[in-house]
């Protein structure tokens, strides 16, 4: 047990000690950073043995007269070879589409189907970085895997048509190489279909072709580097708003929304407006909103929730949180994206961030606070290492828990970590890395670019909360004894763990005291997995806070001696009313602590029984925001109560099913 003492009150150069005191904590976890999860490339699909370039779809979408959910059409696909003596490769497309033929401007094409590959020969033999080409004539009905793939639906009776390609679903309605390793430098998405439909995709349009035949050809061309899932179609009979976006250099980007006529209404236009103060406010944090020179905007489809496909945005609301998250991606996942599933948490934590990030640049660090105590919550449903091992289950990477809350919490705390500036500017620099800037990334990528921004060795805290489990439940005991008109504070602080990895957490840890009415705010790294601190008081401490400034995950049991808890102000406990309410799936739950305490938030039914606990731990006073997803539950009424050790009240709230 190691012991310090303070008798001066002081905060500490945070990198500073992290490089010289986390050396031990990081010996012992070298061992796991060489484990072969991190290093050693995982069975992924795509054909290695070529670089993509270019990427054609030439759709045709047969609905409106046959009502047959069926396409048919050709995607060229133009490429590089990665080996000598290259003349065999492989497409991806799901079996049950038909392959018509398969063509080349090298010759005659032997293909054969199966296993959801088109095995491809090549009539000539091609060296390293010599190009090549091939079209594939295609039909049928598209396959919907995963969350989506090609979906055909309706609105108010009528067809709505759309993609949602993420995480493996390309390859259910169009041959490519299907993963994000491999970029294409750029595309064209041509899409055919009766007049009635207004097709929406990615990049900018180029021309709308009236056939003759009572059918449109929308033609939209992508400029930038763009992966498979992100290559979009939405189509029904959209009604465009358009708005402009000035950028940071007085140019200007027009913002396309292309919404349901039944949901147009004042509001949604100032929704939809509000994007652009978004991208200014992304932008000058991450630089330039990174496809200027083609658009962006909304596709509105019937999916229960947003994606980010490449310059236009497929959501189903116009919230701000909803928003923000999508647009975030556009930096973080469609410029930058994970370069493979392991590494999602590149994707969805950042754009779960940046919710809470527009939330502070709009309202203050206060509401930045509560969004992200709403993140930390959930984050401690977070089952695993946030690399995330097993990719084969697509809900496995979209966990909520995981890939976004706690995806989300590591950024925040990162932020603590290495302090405002440098984290900032980390987060710029990995955007406009000149090696990730529109390619991929994996999660020793933007390691790396933090600890060269901050000048600190970042291994300890990677490696607990990338590639471990868990996270630290402290026991703080905490003994006030006076020394003439002093007081010595004893404050030893354990560690226990779910599981062993790690064994304990390094981190800094704040406490507030308050002696007079006037608060004194202590930093300490805590680096043992029991570990002793002493300081000096210059009175008798009224209140002791952990953490105050809730930038841990964590759950807290704090234990005090000889300290007077004389300043609870019970008009400061407040519980709100549940919003939305009546609500349907998710609504937030917000509360107010007036001093720290032992908290539990549950949801009972209307015969008294505990259905879920959303709360159940230790802290600090402040305001708290929890979001609730009763997507498991049958419409009806409901009761949420706070509890602590001062307060008690029930509010009622209704979902509707």
């Amino acid at each position: 047990m190691q012991k310090i003492l303070f008798t001066v009150v002081f905060i500490f150069n945070l990198c500073f000690v992290f490089q010289l005191k986390a050396q031990d904590y990081t010996e012992k976890q070298k061992n796991f950073k060489n484990g072969n999860h991190m290093f050693n490339k995982s069975m992924y699909p795509g054909d290695i043995s070529y670089d993509v370039t270019y990427y054609k779809l030439d759709l045709k979408i047969d609905h409106i007269f046959f009502n047959s959910n069926y396409i048919k059409g050709s995607v060229t696909t133009k490429a590089k070879a990665l080996n000598n003596n290259f003349n065999t490769f492989y497409l991806e497309l799901m079996n049950s589409m038909i392959v018509d033929s398969v063509t080349s401007t090298l010759g005659n094409i032997v293909y054969s189907h199966n296993n959801n590959k088109i095995n491809i020969q090549l009539p000539v033999t091609l060296n390293y970085g010599e190009e090549f080409n091939v079209t594939v004539y295609y039909q049928g009905v598209p396959g919907s895997s995963g969350l989506g793939s090609f979906e055909f639906t309706t609105h108010q009776g009528n067809p709505i048509i759309w993609s949602l390609s993420e995480p493996y679903g390309s390859m259910d309605w169009w041959p490519c190489k299907d993963t994000p390793e491999d970029k294409a430098d750029s595309a064209d998405i041509w899409i055919t279909a009766h007049g009635f439909f207004t097709s929406a995709s990615n990049g900018k349009l180029i021309e709308i072709v009236n056939n003759g035949n009572n059918t449109k050809t929308y033609k939209w061309k992508v400029s930038y580097p763009i992966a498979t899932y992100l290559i979009s179609v939405a189509m029904t009979n959209y009604d465009e708003y358009t708005h402009d976006y000035v950028a940071l250099d007085g140019s200007i980007m027009k913002l396309h929304h292309f919404t349901y006529p039944e949901n147009w209404s004042e509001t949604r236009r100032l929704q939809m407006e509000a994007t652009s103060d978004m991208i200014h406010e992304f932008a000058k944090m991450f630089g330039e909103y990174p496809f200027l020179r083609e658009k962006y905007g909304h596709a509105e489809f019937s999916w229960g929730g947003g994606m980010e496909h490449q310059t236009l945005t497929s959501i189903v609301a116009f919230s701000t949180n909803l928003v923000s998250h999508e647009l975030a991606h556009q930096w973080f996942g469609d410029m930058i994206t994970c370069k493979d599933w392991h590494n999602i948490w590149l994707n969805e934590g950042f754009a779960t961030y940046c919710e809470a990030l527009y939330t502070e640049k709009k309202q203050g660090f206060n509401a930045y606070k509560s969004a992200m105590q709403g993140e930390l919550s959930a984050a401690k449903n977070a089952v695993g290492t946030l690399y995330c091992q097993d990719i084969a289950n697509v809900n496995n990477i979209f966990s909520g828990a995981r890939s976004y809350s706690k995806g989300a919490a590591v950024l925040h705390m990162l932020r603590w970590v290495i302090g405002d500036s440098l984290f900032f500017k980390t987060l710029y620099n990995y955007a406009n890395h000149p090696q990730l800037k529109y390619g991929v990334a994996v999660t020793e990528d933007f390691k790396n670019v933090a600890e060269q921004t901050s000048n600190t060795n970042l291994d300890y805290f990677f490696n607990q909360w990338v590639y471990g489990e868990g996270y630290p439940r402290y026991n703080v005991n905490i003994e006030s004894v006076p020394n003439g008109v002093s007081y010595n504070i004893k404050m030893i602080v354990s560690q226990t763990n779910t599981t062993n990895n790690p064994d304990f957490f390094v981190m800094p840890i704040q406490i507030k005291y308050r002696v007079n009415s006037k608060d004194t705010l202590i930093t300490l790294l805590n680096n043992q997995k029991v570990q002793e601190f002493n300081f000096v008081s210059p009175g008798k401490p009224t209140m002791f806070s952990f953490d105050p400034n809730g930038w841990l995950l964590k759950n807290v049991s704090l234990n005090l001696t000889g300290i007077s808890d004389d300043e609870i102000n019970i008009k400061d406990y407040k519980l709100e009313q549940n919003f939305p309410n009546p609500f349907n799936p998710e609504t937030k739950i917000v509360y107010s602590l007036g001093k720290s305490d032992n908290v539990k938030l549950s949801v009972f039914d209307v015969l008294g029984k505990e259905i879920k606990t959303l709360v159940n731990e230790y802290q600090n006073s402040g305001t708290y925001t929890v979001n609730f997803n009763a997507s498991e539950l049958s419409g009806g009424v409901y009761f949420y109560k706070l509890q602590t050790d001062n307060y008690k009240n029930i509010k009622k709230l209704v979902l509707l099913k």
